[in-house]
């Protein structure tokens, strides 16, 4: 399934589907996304290994980022009064993928471009974090207003019209980015035209037996690492949301992958995170 977002054809998230790995623990809520499907939560056996509903994914022509870099911006005045930890715990994630205990991040690996190269990671992904707080973010920001913050991110850290750059748009307690948490998705990443940006809504905000997986592992912020990284691993993948490796179904590498969630540990901590769609593997893998 594809939707049409600001002029633009981005790629939707419609399955849930099982991993073909164990998991560590596999009980909680269907991850991100940018579908706008409303999804049920599911449980899951920690020792299933279910039949594979995804398929493979196809190379689009499209760019892929070589050498991803992440920029957090925490979006809006309320983050000064906020006592979750949660830029603290984003930052410390990204400061620990793409270094040498990181074999998540390298599963994108093998997904090429049309030189033949592939996402390569030698050091944290981590490019800065921004607190962009001088006002408050509006409590109803539109989803072109979203991309305009990414666009302001963008031009905060120099980084407009880099290819591989990601600017994640955090938005704060209290307010709905796109009409979130009542359009169906979690989060989701898109092109703003000069730079690949995501959509992140205080995950902490959305509603009981809604699908963003708080408290998956028994972690209050959960979420912020299984969705985040969701769209991180995709936005690696298929920067511009649509041309670069998607399946035949509509999917990218996160979107078949929404379960069997397991705690992946680097250098700076231990997070709860997805596994992601391998080609090589023909399914769901937690590391490369």
């Amino acid at each position: 399934m594809r939707m049409n977002r600001n002029g633009r054809t981005t790629v939707a998230a419609v399955l849930m589907a099982a991993g073909l790995v164990t998991a560590t623990a596999g009980t909680g809520q269907a991850a991100a996304g940018h579908d706008r499907q409303s999804a049920s939560a599911y449980s899951e056996s920690a020792s299933a290994h279910a039949a594979q509903a995804g398929e493979n994914m196809q190379y689009g022509g499209g760019p892929v980022q070589l050498h991803p870099v992440v920029y957090l911006v925490f979006w809006g005045s309320q983050w000064k009064s906020d006592t979750n930890g949660i830029p603290a715990y984003l930052t410390s994630l990204f400061q620990g993928l793409g270094t040498s205990t990181d074999n998540w991040s390298t599963i994108t690996s093998q997904y090429t471009d049309s030189s033949g190269q592939g996402p390569s990671f030698s050091g944290a992904v981590l490019g800065g974090v921004w607190m962009d707080n001088a006002k408050a973010e509006p409590a109803n920001p539109s989803a072109n207003a979203v991309a305009s913050e990414g666009n302001r991110g963008a031009s905060h850290f120099g980084v407009t019209g880099n290819a591989d750059a990601q600017i994640v748009v955090l938005s704060a307690h209290g307010t709905h980015p796109d009409g979130w948490p009542n359009s169906g998705f979690c989060a989701y990443h898109d092109y703003s035209g000069s730079v690949s940006y995501t959509n992140m809504p205080y995950q902490l905000d959305a509603p009981a037996g809604s699908r963003c997986p708080n408290s998956a592992l028994g972690g209050k912020l959960d979420a912020f690492s299984i969705v985040e990284g969701h769209e991180y691993a995709e936005s690696v993948t298929d920067p511009q949301a649509g041309n670069g490796w998607v399946a035949p179904n509509g999917e990218e590498i996160g979107d078949q992958c929404e379960s069997n969630f397991q705690a992946v540990t680097l250098s700076t901590g231990t997070f709860a995170m997805q596994p992601i769609w391998s080609n090589n593997a023909n399914g769901c893998v937690i590391h490369n």
